[in-house]
């Protein structure tokens, strides 16, 4: 979350004690960080990505499905699948929310239409074997908390006062992270929360 983007979007990072607060703890604002999710080919040019991600956020805007409800949709296809990770892809053709689900030893990845909730494609499995270190360990941890990513897409919506784009895991400074994007208004806003029981996971 480190390229260069332009002042107009926002970007705030909100850190959550637990789940369960609904005031942010600590919140510390930057204007030169890109989601992730948003990162595109234009990274760099900055009025090319500026049109980019605004053509992203328009396409997700007028998606009839959110990502609450692909992750439900996702999690549906394995009894006792949880979600690792979770992104809307608006850049080509259909938009589409691109869904990773942890079940049984394995990384399902499922493709949902933004627009009807269709599951588009076959699944693709990766076994946990074949990731590395970090990525086993993370998705180990969150087999052991009580909390889900979709706990956290609420309450981040809450707390940033909008909509999610993206969601997933991520370490920071040793403890494991919910690290949500929202669209609140013309802004982008990165909300962290540790879900309680994460730490020295």
């Amino acid at each position: 979350m480190s390229a260069t983007r332009p002042q107009t979007y926002g970007m705030l990072t909100i850190a959550l004690v637990g789940l369960l607060i609904a005031a942010p703890a600590r919140a510390t604002v930057s204007a030169d960080s890109t989601p992730t999710a948003l990162h595109n080919e234009a990274d760099g040019d900055t009025a090319a990505d500026r049109q980019a991600i605004s053509r992203e956020i328009e396409r997700f805007r007028s998606s009839s499905i959110s990502i609450s409800q692909a992750i439900a949709i996702a999690e549906a296809r394995h009894a006792g699948a949880t979600t690792a990770d979770v992104s809307f892809d608006g850049g080509s053709g259909v938009p589409v929310y691109r869904v990773k689900t942890l079940h049984n030893d394995r990384i399902w990845r499922h493709t949902i239409n933004a627009a009807t909730g269709e599951v588009m494609g076959g699944e693709a499995a990766l076994p946990l074997t074949e990731l590395d270190h970090e990525d086993r360990s993370n998705l180990a941890a969150l087999g052991t908390i009580r909390h889900r990513l979709a706990d956290a897409v609420r309450v981040a919506e809450k707390a940033a006062s909008g909509k999610a784009i993206s969601g997933g895991l991520v370490r920071d400074g040793g403890r494991l992270n919910f690290a949500i994007v929202v669209i609140s208004g013309d802004d982008l806003k990165e909300v962290l929360l540790e879900p309680p029981g994460a730490r020295g996971k």
